[in-house]
């Protein structure tokens, strides 16, 4: 029987913050060879490293065969399976981790509001550096971040000569409304969130269970994407305007490299461990974990025939069947007594 794909441990592959941040494929067949994955279409051959991508985003018009994607999860490699300029995530493959450690201990935050609330009062800190938030209620914070994001668009807009209204964007379609740098910050926002996403989900987060954001599948995924836009998405957004750069592609370049100049995946990696993990618990990404729980909040080991055991009255149920009963002996037949016939069989013709 061949090893599962998980035969590989955290400590025997690249760490994420690492790895290169994302690579887009569409339109191209990806295949396997050696340890390396193959993406071929009609112009060229270009070879990837499986094992230094943070996420492969699979766009339309693209195959990839078993082999290709047995690597890419044995590397720790998120796939996912995106729509035309990588707006929709339709799918997506496991990441890095190899516990479920990290996600238990993000919904024991979360289904405690005191605690949901100072995890979702560090995000609004981190976004305001040097700032005294202590007192201010959620509303509060929600004001000022705000009315920071309007002053930033304004600032932006002053520097790079570039004309700004208001934020426009239609759910379901990013790029049917507005003008060039709200499309362009809808395209980089989308490459951002795929960014986040393979991350919260590399490092065993789970990407629904948000502290600001609620009820979407991904609304972890916008709470730590908002950290970020302020220094990414919306500069970058007004500069490409400025220099007549308003495709989705060049959005989606743009921040991939401004990703890897700005270290954008270690620094989530970091700010995932302070937000979710408590004193003395960091350790949480890199630990392998498999037990069995037990009713008094205790982890047992698993892999173990506890039935091998030593019998307890305190931990063991002892089911003793009772005995079998002996099978009754047919009774003699009666020689005075005709013979029975059974219903269903037909019985001599009278005379």
């Amino acid at each position: 029987m061949p090893d599962p794909w998980w035969r590989t441990r955290p400590q025997e592959i690249h760490r994420l913050e690492d790895r290169i941040s994302s690579l887009y494929a569409e339109r191209c067949h990806i295949d396997r060879d050696d340890n390396a994955i193959v993406l071929v279409n009609k112009a060229r051959v270009v070879h990837v490293p499986a094992a230094y991508l943070a996420v492969l985003l699979i766009g339309p018009g693209t195959r990839i065969t078993h082999a290709a994607v047995t690597l890419l999860a044995d590397s720790g490699t998120t796939l996912c399976w995106v729509g035309e300029q990588g707006v929709r995530l339709y799918a997506s493959g496991l990441g890095l981790a190899r516990n479920s450690h990290l996600q238990l201990r993000q919904a024991w935050l979360i289904t405690r509001p005191k605690q949901r609330v100072a995890v979702a009062r560090h995000m609004y800190d981190l976004r305001f550096p040097g700032e005294d938030t202590k007192g201010l209620t959620l509303q509060q914070l929600r004001g000022r971040e705000g009315t920071r994001i309007r002053k930033l668009y304004a600032h932006h807009s002053q520097r790079t000569g570039v004309s700004w209204t208001k934020r426009e964007y239609k759910p379901g379609d990013a790029f049917a409304a507005g003008d060039d740098v709200n499309r362009l910050l809808s395209a980089a926002n989308s490459a951002l969130y795929g960014i986040c996403h393979a991350v919260i989900t590399g490092v065993g987060a789970s990407p629904a269970l948000g502290f600001v954001h609620t009820g979407s599948a991904l609304s972890f995924v916008l709470d730590i994407a908002d950290l970020y836009k302020a220094d990414l998405t919306i500069p970058l957004a007004f500069d490409l305007a400025a220099q007549g750069l308003t495709s989705e592609r060049d959005a989606r370049i743009a921040l991939r490299d401004a990703i890897v100049s700005e270290k954008l995946l270690p620094r989530i990696v970091t700010d995932l461990k302070n937000l979710l993990t408590a004193e003395g618990e960091e350790d949480l990404l890199d630990r392998e974990l498999s037990g069995l729980w037990d009713e008094d909040g205790t982890v047992v080991a698993s892999g173990v025939n506890w039935g091998d055991q030593p019998f307890s009255p305190t931990t063991h149920l002892d089911v003793i069947p009772p005995p079998p009963t002996a099978a009754a002996e047919p009774a003699e037949p009666d020689p005075a007594s005709p013979p029975h016939k059974p219903d269903d069989m037909p019985g001599e013709p009278e005379q």
